[in-house]
């Protein structure tokens, strides 16, 4: 459902650290006295394009943190390092796995040494790798989508809102196409795979919260959609264009159902494709 702008300022406000929000409060000449939902409550009717300028301002101090660790394009050209992409071992299974083929298969020390050196170690390498490449991808694209003209972002970790657009709340999700989807199908009609990636996500992160996807997808080979995420210029002028256009309707909401429950939320889609 679409949230009111009574509402979308309250979100945003929840959004700012306590500190940062009483810095707020101060910089309005507003008491910053009282807990976060006191200085909420004074905050509440003040001028969002105040509030909206204040959070761009604390965001790309954020940004600029980030950066003094490594550059954007220091950042890129470490992550043109990775030659291959796989997972090796099932993300959030990585302990079973060690219980099942290791821990309780192997009754001689010897054993259990060399089958950890043999494969256990290449296996653990490659979840890693996979593991940091999609973090530090999934933080540049975070990162450009967040400082876009039309878009608000967050302050703090607030799970459920990683950005406002169009005055609506949205959850990001960066993702590849799934292999029950061909790209001509999602195109036609991408309502089906948002209802999927809705009824498929993990039980322990359940969200009915608005989403908006950004899925990749190689033409040639779905198998290395992986090096399309990197492509940076390309994926980035995509996501521009997509915003500079884009707007939130009630057309945007979707129906989908988890586990015998029926749920209704607003969500967006970008399907890049090269």
């Amino acid at each position: 459902m679409l949230v009111s702008k009574k509402e979308l300022a309250n979100l945003k406000l929840q959004s700012i650290k306590s500190d940062d929000l009483k810095k707020l409060a101060e910089s309005f000449k507003i008491a910053s006295k009282g807990n976060k939902s006191d200085i909420i409550k004074r905050l509440i009717d003040f001028p969002q394009e105040k509030i909206d300028e204040f959070i761009r301002k604390e965001y790309q101090a954020l940004v600029k943190k980030r950066q003094s660790q490594i550059s954007d394009d220091g950042l890129k050209k470490e992550l043109m390092k990775v030659k291959s992409f796989r997972w090796g071992v099932v993300q959030g299974q990585l302990d079973q796995k060690i219980q099942t083929e290791y821990v309780r298969r192997f009754v001689k020390y010897e054993d259990l040494i060399s089958g950890v050196k043999s494969r256990l170690h290449d296996d653990v390498t490659h979840y890693v790798i996979a593991t940091w490449y999609n973090h530090w991808t999934t933080v540049l694209i975070e990162d450009h989508i967040s400082q876009h003209s039309k878009v608000i972002p967050t302050l703090k970790n607030n799970f459920g809102i990683d950005i406002f657009f169009d005055s609506q709340p949205f959850d990001l999700k960066i993702t590849y196409l799934p292999k029950d989807f061909t790209i001509e199908e999602v195109l036609r009609n991408p309502k089906d795979l948002m209802v999927w990636l809705y009824e498929n996500q993990g039980a322990q992160r359940f969200g009915a919260d608005n989403r908006f996807f950004v899925v990749l997808a190689s033409k040639s080979n779905l198998e290395e959609s992986w090096k399309l995420k990197r492509d940076f210029d390309f994926v980035f002028s995509e996501i521009d264009k997509f915003f500079n256009s884009a707007s939130v309707s009630t057309k945007d909401e979707i129906i989908f159902s988890f586990k015998g429950k029926t749920y209704t939320t607003t969500s967006k889609i970008l399907i890049i494709t090269k």
